[in-house]
């Protein structure tokens, strides 16, 4: 497949509602362009042996990016990437555009509500990121899970509590949406595999304002179970479903959504001594180029495929400038990212035989370089009187949201998905909750029956399955830890809620 903005798409449109039915951009790669915006170049050659992957013996004992570098390049890059603002404050609008900005802003250290344009607060990036995500129309008339998946990482990147956007704007709730009934823990179609993917970066990665994981580990487990099988035998993996594929799972893996794929499994509390993630980091040791630093791509040596890697290593705790990744002569990834540079402009090239930079491979590139994962927490604001996270207090009355809930029965069968309703206050219940799933949740039939039906008593009763001795519903809010489910429970704007019977 070429690379072009067919085939290297991150939250293209053309899908159709909250199921995951696709339309032709669903099946498309996950890498942040747009049907309409920039197009990689396919290299037309093999790369020359000599610039092939190497096997790595005696390694020199020391990286060559210094700190000193790292950090230039770091300055020199936030002050690229604040020249791609537009006037009224945005980095995003109706695609892609430069989305992923907030991301390689917290990576490299640099608050959203610090960035404006010639220094006006009002139009500072993250209130006019916010207020787009709010919008009723965004992301389009026909989303695809992956929408909700980048706003989400760059949300949490801006500070922005992405399960409290708004009193109607929940992104957790977007997503669990998209969960696959049957084919548990894909989201989206699973011949997307950057569907899910993407979504253990967001639900893993986007966490709560305390520093918590907010959804319960059955989820995180059925999700982790579907990455581990979508991995190539060669270590890495691609865009698509490979699973139970023999000839998918024979076929080369891919550096970009490898190093996706690496971070996805450790966000999600894979160790970086797992099996799988040894076998990835060989993989990418393979395609290691000796006199660059450079991991020679599926589609050949550039900056975004060399981001998307370093960040899987960083997201695993795995140092990009030593041991495995410092070539026989003295070359690392970092040093190649650094190299694409230009100074003192700050942004990155494409390819290295590129004369200009690209904002969408500069985004990669400063994030990789600051050490950063797919997503970051957000820094301290320097403003005077910004807060660290700005999110929604509670409901509106009368407005229609969203809530994220999962169904654990302890039979395995876990269920998922995203429930619509409309308070009647700034807080509802776990009882008016549950009955709304059971008529306004997609995907349907997370909830089909709960006694008791009415009332603010204990739960005794969910989907027919009863409490018994000590085995009983309990309820979790936010990754709290689980306790007697009453239907009077309180539940706020955004809680994510997890019912499990143990």
């Amino acid at each position: 497949m070429p690379r072009s903005v067919t085939s290297r798409t991150f939250g293209t449109t053309g899908a159709t509602g909250a199921t995951g039915a696709t339309g032709a951009t669903g099946t498309a790669r996950a890498h942040g362009a747009t049907r309409t915006s920039r197009t990689y170049r396919r290299l037309g050659v093999v790369a020359p042996a000599a610039l092939g992957a190497f096997a790595l013996t005696a390694l020199p004992a020391a990286a060559t990016s210094t700190p000193a570098q790292i950090a230039t390049s770091k300055t020199n890059g936030v002050a690229y990437v604040k020249s791609l603002q537009a006037a009224d404050g945005s980095y995003a609008g109706s695609g892609l555009s430069n989305e992923w900005a907030f991301s390689a802003f917290a990576a490299a250290g640099t608050a959203a509500v610090d960035v404006t344009p010639g220094g006006d607060a009002t139009k500072n990036a993250r209130t006019v990121y916010r207020n787009l995500l709010a919008t009723p129309g965004w992301p389009s008339t026909t989303p695809v899970v992956t929408d909700y998946q980048r706003g989400t990482l760059n949300a949490y990147a801006a500070g922005i509590d992405p399960a409290r956007v708004s009193a109607s704007r929940n992104l957790i709730a977007d997503i669990y949406g998209y969960w696959q009934t049957a084919e548990a823990g894909y989201f989206g179609p699973s011949a997307n595999y950057n569907g899910t993917v993407f979504a253990a970066l967001a639900l893993g990665g986007a966490r709560t304002q305390a520093g918590g994981q907010r959804v319960p580990q059955a989820l995180v487990d059925k999700i982790v179970t579907r990455l581990r099988a979508n991995q190539h035998n060669d270590g890495g993996w691609t865009y698509a479903k490979a699973e139970g594929n023999a000839t998918e799972l024979a076929k080369p893996g891919d550096v970009d959504m490898t190093g996706a794929s690496m971070a996805a499994l450790c966000v999600s509390g894979v160790p970086n001594t797992d099996p799988d993630i040894l076998q990835a980091k060989a993989f990418l040791k393979s395609k290691l180029v000796n006199n660059s630093g450079a991991f020679n791509a599926l589609y050949g040596i550039n900056t975004s495929s060399n981001g998307w890697a370093v960040s899987g290593l960083n997201a695993c705790g795995i140092n990009p400038q030593t041991g495995d990744f410092l070539t026989p002569m003295g070359k690392t990834p970092v040093d190649f990212l650094i190299a694409q540079q230009f100074n003192p402009g700050g942004g990155f090239k494409y390819q290295p035989s590129d004369t200009a930079p690209s904002a969408y491979s500069s985004l990669d590139a400063l994030r990789a370089v600051a050490g950063g994962g797919f997503t970051a927490a957000p820094p301290t604001p320097v403003t005077s009187g910004a807060p660290k996270w700005v999110a929604a207090g509670g409901f509106t009355a009368g407005t229609a949201t969203k809530l994220a809930l999962t169904v654990d029965d302890g039979t395995g069968a876990l269920k998922v998905c995203s429930v619509a309703l409309t308070p009647t206050g700034t807080t509802t219940t776990l009882g008016d909750v549950l009955t709304a799933a059971s008529s306004a949740s997609a995907p349907a039939g997370c909830v089909t029956g709960v006694v008791p039906a009415t009332g603010t008593g204990t739960i005794t009763s969910v989907n027919g399955k009863a409490n018994a001795g000590s085995a009983t519903w309990k309820v979790s809010v936010d990754g709290s830890a689980f306790a007697g489910a009453a239907r009077d429970k309180v539940i706020g704007v955004g809680d994510t809620i997890a019912l499990r019977y143990s």
